[in-house]
């Protein structure tokens, strides 16, 4: 393996693989090092999906059209009635991720590293010269003329000693999703569609079908504690926290879906989890009252919905679905304000309307405010500390109420691209 590279990428999820791909696809020697044995992060292994709409104006997508065109090759994808196009299988998806990073364009400019972690940055004065990876047992000394930290939590920029953005004590609640299967989802369809006319909430194809029945039966619908809408299935939560099923905080937060191309499989957003983001055995504490969360809601849902009776659990995601862990000091540092004026940048990498959305573990604390389109500088992705290093994705450098609508992967996808382009730009 040549351990000089142009690029070097560390994290291979829904940021990373974006910015791999570009890198690779413009003609740099690029690295990716990820530590798990697998692609897409929080897509894959996370199981968050389907990716959350947001309108986008053809800014940085070219990595996103490549993804849903593969999916479709893969049978793993699925277009919404509402049109978003990015309901996509999880497991699939990390097949098809290898699909679109092994190409022959793509890999003759590419190498992967699975199973690696960063021991050691060595920098000189503010740029980045060599890192040392260790992969099963080996150590790899790496040069690089550009570093980008795609690590989702900014691992790699904190073993650099970058600076970080410290500009409130609220923390987004993480959660623990997981997959439960054999539902039959025809039966819960007519079910909620009965219990819950809020057509906002919960929605279905379930009529299309009735007129196209090659149509992949898909829905959505949800419920919280807060006190904002009215949710037809908190009436079932709550009649399971009184029977003892569940307990209070079981009904902060359920949004359930189904899952492309997975037939009588259902995913959960929830359980909802406290985020300790410097107390790791609260952390790990707070993760096995997840999964004892997720077999209570797994109980619940076999008493009170009508097609979960013979239900199984066959998926909990094997990484915990972070909203928000560390932001890493850019050379801007990117404001609600900036947002909600839809500011115009010189040097934009995406565009997108994803909502400022905050998962408060307080009641009646979670933020859910529309905005209009809004552009994202490069500079939000440009290290403070260093020349050569940019940060991708959940690190980004903005302010935490902005941050809430900048993370949703599209936008993330936005980013790696992005970044890859404003080399090639600027080399």
């Amino acid at each position: 393996m040549e351990n000089k590279y142009d690029i070097v990428i560390v994290g291979g999820g829904t940021s990373g693989c974006a910015c791999a791909y570009m890198s690779a696809k413009l003609g740099f020697k690029t690295l990716l090092v990820e530590k798990n044995n697998f692609l897409g992060g929080l897509m894959t292994g996370g199981l968050v999906v389907p990716v959350m709409k947001s309108s986008v104006s053809n800014l940085n997508c070219d990595y996103y059209k490549k993804l849903i065109e593969t999916a479709k090759k893969y049978n793993a994808q699925i277009t919404y009635q509402d049109g978003n196009d990015g309901w996509f299988n999880p497991e699939l998806l990390k097949i098809v991720l290898d699909d679109i990073l092994s190409t022959n364009e793509i890999r003759k400019n590419l190498d992967i590293l699975f199973e690696s972690n960063i021991e050691q940055v060595q920098h000189d004065n503010r740029n980045i010269k060599k890192i040392i990876i260790n992969s099963n047992l080996i150590s790899l000394c790496v040069e690089s003329k550009y570093f980008v930290d795609a690590t989702g939590s900014g691992e790699f920029s904190i073993l650099a000693n970058c600076d970080l953005i410290c500009d409130t004590n609220t923390n987004q609640q993480n959660s623990l999703r997981f997959i439960l299967g054999n539902v039959d989802i025809n039966r819960f369809c007519d079910f909620i569609l009965e219990v819950d006319k809020d057509r906002d909430i919960t929605n279905t194809n379930r009529n299309d079908i009735n007129n196209n029945e090659s149509l992949e039966l898909h829905f959505t619908t949800a419920s919280t504690w807060d006190s904002t809408k009215k949710w037809a299935l908190d009436y079932y939560l709550k009649k399971a926290v009184q029977e003892k099923i569940l307990i209070e905080s079981d009904r902060s937060y359920f949004q359930i879906f189904s899952v492309a191309k997975g037939d009588n499989q259902v995913a959960f957003n929830c359980p909802r989890i406290n985020n300790y983001k410097y107390e790791p055995y609260k952390s790990s504490n707070e993760l096995i009252n997840a999964r004892k969360a997720i077999y209570r809601i797994f109980n619940f849902t076999k008493k009170y919905f009508p097609g979960f009776e013979g239900a199984i659990i066959t998926n909990i995601a094997s990484i915990t679905g972070v909203r928000e862990q560390n932001r890493i000091k850019t050379r801007y540092i990117y404001t609600k304000d900036d947002l909600l004026n839809s500011k115009k940048f010189k040097t934009p990498v995406l565009r997108a309307n994803y909502s400022i959305d905050v998962h408060s573990d307080k009641k009646n604390g979670s933020i859910l405010q529309k905005t209009a389109d809004y552009e994202l500088p490069i500079e939000s992705l440009m290290s403070y500390n260093y020349e050569n290093l940019f940060v991708i994705g959940k690190i980004l450098g903005a302010d935490f109420l902005s941050h809430s609508a900048l993370r949703v992967q599209k936008s993330c996808m936005s980013m790696g691209e992005g970044v890859a382009k404003f080399i090639k730009e600027n080399s």
